[in-house]
């Protein structure tokens, strides 16, 4: 299954991305140690198991909750109650960032989109967000759980499709995820210790309109049958556990050139057009499979490994850290063309594409 949307001649600009991490900041050897400890009960060879750290290639990340509080049991809805604390102060700080970076007042914006995974909230946080924010008590709410690793590129996509049927108003669009959070103790899976290895916390947020570059000119979805077992949360007592295969890199291999081609001729490019490739950094193996499928350059995603060596996987969240990054570096005015891509549960892709 897969969708996309048009191009527009007012297409979206990006006016402004910002981040913000928690403040306990935890090494790679420290969480390698930790793992050593928790799970060698569970795993006699743990040895043979901890160079996934170091093969991670991650030096640090950033928790909402110290170190020590990963070796104690929590049960969900202490967890929650921390996610819910915790995921407001970060999206506070990202968004008021982004509006400050772009000098624009909360009343000019319109729709609030809100992306997060790793804790629930009926109301949905953006609820409580955007009187935070100051925004107006009309402003429209658009709060999307469940996407995973690939809610900031489709949290992006759809926040630009907004702006695209109501160009008068900016849309603001809010990630957060605390996947530290989410940490079970009694699990001592592979998947589990695979995950303590990556995840982290952070927020990040994007200021949309109607401007000059650089433009968002469409996007494409895709969610493949049969591959919801790949990666996701398994609901539990003791909260969100983690689920994943380690099939992703063969999955990006079998299917993510041919879905890029899809989603460039979509919008009548080719992928020898694109020059920028802002990618969610799942994980080594991963970015390796896009490089090796895409037959780019070396250097082509040192961004996205940047990031991952110095935040860790943030979910939802990475890809706009890149983003972020990649504005930074390269100005916009060129006329060249790039994708922002993620890849989630579902399983499924999303892919941004625009042009500086």
């Amino acid at each position: 299954m897969r969708s996309e949307s048009p191009v527009s001649r007012d297409n979206p600009s990006i006016l402004s991305v910002a981040t913000a991490v928690p403040r306990h900041r935890v090494s790679q050897e420290t969480a390698r140690d930790f793992a050593r400890l928790m799970f060698s009960e569970s795993f006699k060879n743990v040895e043979r198991l901890l160079p996934i750290f170091d093969n991670a290639h991650i030096q640090n990340r950033h928790f909402c909750v110290p170190p020590e509080w990963f070796g104690e049991d929590h049960p969900f809805h202490e967890k929650n109650a921390l996610y819910v604390e915790n995921a407001l102060d970060l999206s506070e700080k990202a968004a008021k960032r982004a509006l400050d970076k772009a000098g624009v007042e909360p009343g000019d914006v319109g729709a609030i989109f809100f992306v997060s995974t790793t804790g629930i909230s009926t109301p949905s946080l953006d609820s409580k967000l955007m009187f935070r924010l100051g925004l107006p008590e009309y402003v429209r709410r658009v709060p999307l759980w469940g996407l995973g690793c690939a809610g900031g590129a489709a949290g992006l996509a759809r926040a630009a499709d907004h702006v695209r049927a109501y160009p008068e108003k900016l849309v603001l669009l809010v990630a957060v995820e605390l996947c530290g959070l989410t940490f079970v103790k009694g699990d001592r899976s592979k998947s589990n210790l695979v995950a303590t290895s990556l995840f982290a916390d952070g927020a990040a947020a994007v200021l949309l309109g109607v401007g000059e570059r650089p433009a968002l000119l469409g996007s494409y979805s895709t969610t493949w049958p049969e591959t919801e077992d790949v990666m996701g949360w398994d609901v539990i007592e003791e909260g969100l556990r983690v689920r994943f295969a380690r099939s992703v890199p063969q999955i990006v291999h079998e299917k993510m050139r041919g879905n890029l081609e899809a989603a460039c001729d979509s919008l009548d490019l080719a992928l020898e057009d694109l020059q920028h490739f802002v990618m969610h950094p799942g994980g080594p193996k991963v970015l390796e499979a896009y490089e090796e499928t895409l037959g780019l350059s070396p250097g082509s995603l040192d961004l996205s490994r940047e990031i991952l060596r110095d935040y860790g996987n943030m979910s939802s969240v990475s890809v706009l850290f890149v983003l972020e990054q990649f504005l930074e570096d390269y100005p916009a005015g060129s006329g060249e063309h790039g994708t922002i891509s993620a890849l989630g549960p579902g399983f499924s892709a999303e892919h941004v594409l625009f042009r500086c």
